[in-house]
C-alpha cells in the first residue's frame, strides 16, 4: 500500500492509548506540533471560485472549514477565464495574504485571450507545481502502491507564450529553457524528497531530440542531484515515461519535469491513481502559493455535472488540507484528510466518477459528520 494510503488508513484504525501500553497510566495525547506564540491567529486566504464547478467545490471547502472552526477566513473575488487579465485587486490580495485557494479557470481555445492561470503563475513567480497522485483505501484501482509526486516547472518551456506568425499559414512557437529555472525546480524537487522521506527523484525529458533545451534541463538536474547523495536519481524519456506509468506506476516516487511534460504526466498519474477528481495539488514560489485541484483535466467540469450539482469536491478538500499544512495548522489538515479518507473507505457517499451517485452537498455533509 502506498505511503500516503497507509498514513490515511492509520487514522481509521483504533488508536492504542496509554492504557493499552501501561495499565496504570492516564490516557494522553502525544505532542506532535509545538506552535509559536501567535500561530493560532486567523489567517486571511484569497479565494477565487472560478468557472464551471469551481464555485460548487470551493463552497464545499468553505463549509468544511467552518465546521472545523479552522483559523482561516476567505477574501473572495470573482475571476473568470474569459477576462482579459487577472484584476489588480486580486493580485494585491494574494500578495498580501501569501496564500490563495482557487477553483478552475476556463481558458478559451485559440483567439487572443491568454490564460489567467499562466498570468497568476508569472505575476507571482509560482515556479513549482506539485500534484500528489496516490491510491486511497476503498477505491479499487487497476494498480496498487501508487504514491507519486509530480513536480513541474511552471513558468517557461512550451508555456512561455513566445509565438508569432512568420508568414501567413506558418506559426513559430518557441520553447524557452533556462539554467536558472531548471536549477531551481530541480532543487525544489530534491528538497521536497529530502524533507518528506522520499527515496528517488526521476527527471522526465526528451533530450534525445531536443538536445539543447532538454539537455540543459537534464544537466541542471544532474548537478543538483550530487548535493543529495541519500536520494536516488534517474532519468526517463517522456514517451517511455507515459508507457511505464500505465504499466508499472509504483516504480515512480518524485518526478521532476519541464512545463508541458509535467501537465501530461500529472494528469496521467492522477487517472491511474484514483481519478482527477481526487488528486490534490498546488503552485508555490518563494513568497506565495495557490492551491487547487491537482490535475487540470476536468477542473471546470461540464454543464451536466454543474446542473446536477454532482461535482467531486475531494480534490479541492485535500488541496485545502495541503494549504492548512502550508499555513502551519497541521492538526486541522490531519482532521480533514482523515474525514475524507473515512467517507471514501465507507463508500456510501461518492460522486459518479468514484462509482456513486451522490451530490456534492451529500459528500460535504458526510465529510463534516466524519470530522473528529
Amino acid at each position: 500500500m502506498a505511503r500516503r494510503s497507509v498514513q490515511l488508513l492509520r487514522y481509521l484504525l483504533p488508536k492504542p492509548t496509554a492504557l493499552t501500553l501501561a495499565p496504570t497510566a492516564t490516557p494522553s495525547r502525544s505532542v506532535t506540533y509545538m506552535p509559536r506564540p501567535g500561530d493560532g491567529a486567523p489567517r486571511a486566504v484569497t479565494l477565487i471560485p472560478g468557472d464551471g464547478i469551481g464555485p460548487l467545490v470551493t463552497n464545499a471547502v468553505e463549509q468544511v472549514m467552518d465546521a472545523m472552526h479552522a483559523p482561516i477566513y476567505f477574501e473572495t473575488f470573482e475571476v473568470h477565464g474569459d477576462m482579459p487579465k487577472v484584476p489588480d485587486e486580486v493580485i494585491e490580495s494574494i500578495k498580501k495574504n501569501k496564500v490563495c485557494l482557487k477553483g478552475g479557470l476556463a481558458t478559451p481555445m485559440g483567439g487572443g485571450v491568454s490564460s489567467l492561470n499562466l498570468q497568476l503563475r508569472r505575476e507571482l513567480d509560482l515556479y513549482a507545481s506539485l500534484v500528489n497522485c496516490f491510491n486511497l483505501p476503498g477505491l479499487v484501482m487497476k494498480h496498487e502502491n501508487v504514491d507519486i509526486v509530480v513536480i513541474r516547472e511552471n513558468t517557461e518551456g512550451e508555456y512561455s507564450g513566445v509565438e508569432h506568425e512568420v508568414i501567413p499559414g506558418v506559426v513559430e512557437s518557441l520553447k524557452v529553457i533556462t539554467k536558472f529555472c531548471s536549477e531551481r525546480i530541480a532543487r525544489y524537487a530534491f528538497e521536497y524528497a529530502y524533507l518528506n522521506n522520499r527515496k528517488k527523484v526521476t527527471a522526465v525529458h526528451k533530450a534525445n531530440i531536443m538536445k539543447l533545451a532538454d539537455g540543459l534541463f537534464l544537466e541542471s538536474c544532474r548537478e543538483v542531484a550530487t548535493n543529495y547523495p541519500s536520494i536516488a536519481y534517474n532519468e526517463v524519456i517522456v514517451d517511455n515515461c507515459c508507457m511505464q506509468l500505465v504499466s508499472k506506476p509504483e516504480q515512480f516516487d518524485v518526478m521532476v519535469t519541464p512545463n508541458l511534460y509535467g501537465n501530461l504526466v500529472a494528469n496521467t498519474a492522477a487517472g491511474i491513481a484514483a481519478g482527477t477528481g481526487v488528486m490534490p495539488g498546488g503552485n508555490v514560489g518563494a513568497d506565495h502559493a495557490i492551491f487547487e485541484q491537482g490535475a487540470s483535466a476536468g477542473n471546470v467540469g461540464n454543464q451536466k455535472i454543474l446542473e446536477l450539482k454532482k461535482a467531486n469536491p475531494v480534490a479541492l478538500l485535500l488541496s485545502s488540507a495541503m494549504m492548512l499544512r502550508h499555513l502551519q495548522f497541521p492538526s486541522f489538515a490531519d482532521r480533514l484528510e482523515t474525514a475524507v479518507a473515512r467517507v471514501i473507505l465507507e463508500g456510501k457517499r461518492r460522486t459518479k466518477d468514484l462509482g456513486g451517485q451522490s451530490t456534492t452537498q451529500e459528500v460535504v455533509d458526510a465529510v463534516i459528520a466524519a470530522l473528529d
